[in-house]
């Protein structure tokens, strides 16, 4: 047996290397294939990658939320007979913990909750997406993490990326809401001054958000939530927020409504970044999320 190890290099500072689970795969006689995820930019390098594979081999992913994003995008037409692992080393984990993990101190079998992922059309491309697709304050804290992390990249001594923060400052100064329809299953919402408009596969994102505290990712029908955060100025805001953390913020009914359904079409009244399981594309106008 073989066990091919996709890392990711930009998560968790590669605390992976310190695993126990791994120190006793290199003390014992099976062979360890390391690659660097980062590496494989297209499914024709997934191709070249897997064909290699024995039916005994494994593969063993270690990163985060985003290293799943990236993996999954770029293996959903490709055939894997392999058992797909997962051992989380990102900042914030939101797939474990909606699967209802913690902590793991091994690599856990993730290959079922690859089948039947929704879909996210953004700019003429489509994605699929683990966790959330989102719009908003979300969107904007992944922008700007990204410009910290490339401007840290060569700072050994860099701290993390603080998104929390970037959120507060955001809502304060920087982020401008704008206004959106939202349109569940053929029904139009018009909204202004929206603030935040994630559709959710699961119920977190955002390392421990949970806009909608009632989805089930295992919904039968595969229905997604949409939150939307909207009409109130940025001082409410503010102070509603962090109850997000808890979803308490649903009881802030006129500036949070929550829709369901299989089809969600979010259109914004001027570009805007959007986030897919923590992975960054600017210059949106809608998206168009379905299950």
């Amino acid at each position: 047996m073989k066990h091919y190890i996709l890392y990711n290099p930009l998560a968790g500072n590669g605390q992976y290397e310190q695993a126990a689970w791994l120190k006793s795969l290199r003390a014992g006689n099976d062979e360890i294939v390391m690659q660097d995820i980062t590496a494989l930019t297209d499914s024709d390098a997934y191709t070249a990658y897997l064909a290699g594979m024995g039916e005994d081999d494994r593969i063993i992913l270690c990163g985060g939320d985003g290293t799943l994003n990236r993996f999954m995008n770029a293996t959903a037409e490709l055939p894997i007979s392999q058992p797909i692992f997962y051992y989380p080393c990102g900042t914030g984990n939101d797939f474990l913990h909606d699967i209802g993990i913690r902590d793991t101190a091994e690599p856990i079998d993730i290959k079922p909750y690859f089948h039947s992922l929704p879909t996210v059309e953004v700019n003429g491309k489509q994605y699929h997406f683990l966790n959330n697709v989102g719009f908003g304050i979300d969107g904007y804290c992944c922008e700007v993490g990204d410009a910290q992390k490339a401007a840290n990249a060569n700072n050994p001594n860099a701290k993390p990326v603080n998104y929390t923060g970037i959120a507060i400052k955001g809502l304060l100064f920087h982020f401008k809401p704008c206004g959106a329809t939202v349109t569940v299953d053929g029904q139009a919402h018009h909204y202004k001054k929206v603030w935040l408009a994630p559709t959710m596969k699961g119920r977190f994102y955002g390392g421990g958000m949970m806009p909608t505290p009632e989805q089930d990712r295992n919904d039968p029908d595969g229905k997604l939530s949409v939150m939307v955060m909207h009409g109130s100025g940025k001082f409410h805001t503010l102070m509603v927020f962090p109850g997000i953390f808890k979803g308490e913020h649903v009881t802030h009914t006129k500036m949070v409504d929550i829709h369901t359904g299989k089809d969600i079409h979010v259109t914004f009244d001027r570009p805007t970044a959007v986030q897919i399981d923590g992975e960054t594309i600017l210059g949106v106008t809608e998206y168009h999320a379905y299950a």
